[in-house]
């Protein structure tokens, strides 16, 4: 266990560390002088090259890199070049929304997506498999503006129920009312995590279903019910804890489209307006913490499924 999570700790820094340089670079070629945008068309170039030079600018790219390397790495996210607001400040005033969104979002999809799933490969063949089949299948090709759409004209529109636009302080509203508030956000992120979920789960534990010792419990007679809880889904448990969490990375970094469509303050909106502003600091930091939480969730991932896998833990 422990060789397994030094090797994956390893793999993990090189990736944040590509990444890193992806993220560092990337902002560099985007368009405009981040300088004369912060200060002004009315700005002279005396101010703008002192602006730069304070910014370390001026610098080469190498030695910017390493020194925005060194201060990440000291918890330092650098300041905004739009609002002159550290960048721990603005992450913080919009973590809460997109935790508890992400929370609540995996507290109610995961299970029922993977109680679903598991359904499905008990009854293959059946109408209810391939109802929840082409219901999967559907939602995987939907894309999430127009689910959020379809949600919005039916709950809004047509029942009156739920808000189109998400907007307002959450301060000081109970559990219930926060839950009413973000309502169709996450519904449209619990059918988007329903579509991987779903058919993953199916998949993981039908190809467990096949093996040799599994046909040698059905032959004898053990119902097919047991057959799947006692045996075929303690081996399927690594590809769905692995899939599970590509999905709770994505409810973290990827929800910038549900975001955006309902105009709740989180982080990903957070980013989008650092692009429109050309705030490359504001997107530097959050990069880094999108791809550091990418990285935990999957070693997580990778411990469990080793935990759970006996013939890793006592390898012959």
């Amino acid at each position: 266990m422990t060789a397994l999570i030094l090797k994956r700790l390893g793999i993990g820094l090189v990736t944040v560390l590509a990444v890193s340089l992806i993220i560092f670079f990337g902002t560099k070629i985007l368009p405009g002088d981040a300088a004369q945008i912060r200060l002004g068309q009315s700005a002279t170039p005396e101010n703008v090259a002192a602006f730069r030079a304070r910014l370390g600018l001026d610098q080469p790219y190498i030695v910017q890199y390493l020194t925005w390397l060194k201060n990440f790495m000291q918890g330092d996210l650098g300041t905004s070049l739009a609002s002159d607001v550290p960048i721990t400040d603005l992450i913080a005033d919009r973590y809460k929304n997109t935790v508890f969104v992400s929370a609540l979002t995996a507290a109610i999809g995961v299970p029922i997506s993977l109680a679903l799933g598991i359904m499905a490969a008990m009854y293959p063949g059946t109408v209810y498999d391939r109802v929840l089949t082409l219901v999967s299948v559907s939602l995987v090709a939907a894309p999430e503006f127009f689910t959020a759409t379809l949600l919005v004209l039916l709950f809004v529109f047509v029942l009156g129920i739920g808000n189109a636009i998400v907007v307002g302080s959450t301060e000081g509203k109970g559990l219930f009312e926060l839950i009413a508030h973000f309502a169709l956000p996450i519904t449209t992120l619990c059918f988007v995590i329903a579509s991987q979920l779903i058919r993953m789960s199916r998949a993981a534990v039908l190809n467990v279903m096949s093996s040799p010792y599994i046909e040698m419990a059905i032959l004898k007679g053990v119902p097919r019910k047991r057959i799947i809880f006692r045996h075929a889904l303690l081996n399927a448990i690594g590809p769905i804890v692995n899939v599970v969490a590509l999905n709770l990375a994505y409810l973290v970094t990827g929800v910038i489209v549900v975001e955006v469509y309902f105009g709740y303050n989180g982080l990903a909106t957070l980013i989008v307006q650092g692009v429109q502003t050309r705030d490359y600091i504001l997107i530097q930091g959050l990069g880094m913490i999108f791809c550091l939480t990418y990285v935990v969730l999957m070693l997580i991932a990778d411990i469990a499924a080793y935990a759970s896998n006996a013939r890793l833990r006592h390898p012959k």
